[in-house]
Parts: structure tokens; C-alpha cells; sequence
């Protein structure tokens, strides 16, 4: 698990990483996110929200990690929801999970 927090907190790092609901939502909408990442504690609304917006527009997504690791790796505050933007790091972060 720790290696998939790491390409997490590398993505982040080459500006490749969205956080928080709503910007993650509407980079949905926008056709930017390759991937949608739900923490296993987030909210029920949250994550209604999250799927309902990536199944309507065809985006993969996963229910995995803690809001709080999400945080710790990116260096703020607990998140609920990450968006990864790029293709290479989601085939990395899928092979590490």
C-alpha cells in the first residue's frame, strides 16, 4: 500500500493530481481526469456524487485508502476524493493496488 501513496504523492508533485470534490468533479466534466480515487471514509454523498458524475461521463474510478493517508501523501489536509490526470501514473497506481 505504501507504494501506491507514494505514486500518489508523486503525481501531486508533477502537477498530475486534483483534490477535493468539487474540483475533481468538474475536471470530470471537463474530460481531464483519467482516474477518480474515493477514499474508503468518505462521506455516502461523496462518494454518490463522484460515481454518478464518473459513470456518466465513462471515467474509471476506485474506492480505496483513508481520507487521512490520502492527505499525509500530498502534504494537506485530509481529502476525500483525488482525480489523477495522467495515464502513466493511473497504470502504476493500478498495478500497485
Amino acid at each position: 500500500m505504501n507504494k501506491a501513496y507514494s505514486i500518489i504523492s508523486l503525481a501531486n508533485k508533477a502537477g498530475k493530481l486534483i483534490t477535493g470534490e468539487d474540483a475533481v468533479r468538474n475536471s470530470i466534466r471537463g474530460g481531464k481526469i483519467k482516474l477518480a480515487i474515493i477514499s474508503e471514509d468518505a462521506s455516502d454523498n461523496t462518494r454518490k456524487r463522484i460515481e454518478n458524475t464518473a459513470d456518466f461521463y465513462k471515467v474509471p474510478f476506485i474506492v480505496w485508502g483513508a481520507k487521512e493517508e490520502f492527505g499525509n501523501s500530498i502534504g494537506k489536509s485530509s481529502r476525500s476524493v483525488l482525480g489523477i490526470t495522467d495515464e502513466n501514473f493511473c497504470e502504476n497506481l493500478k498495478k500497485n493496488l
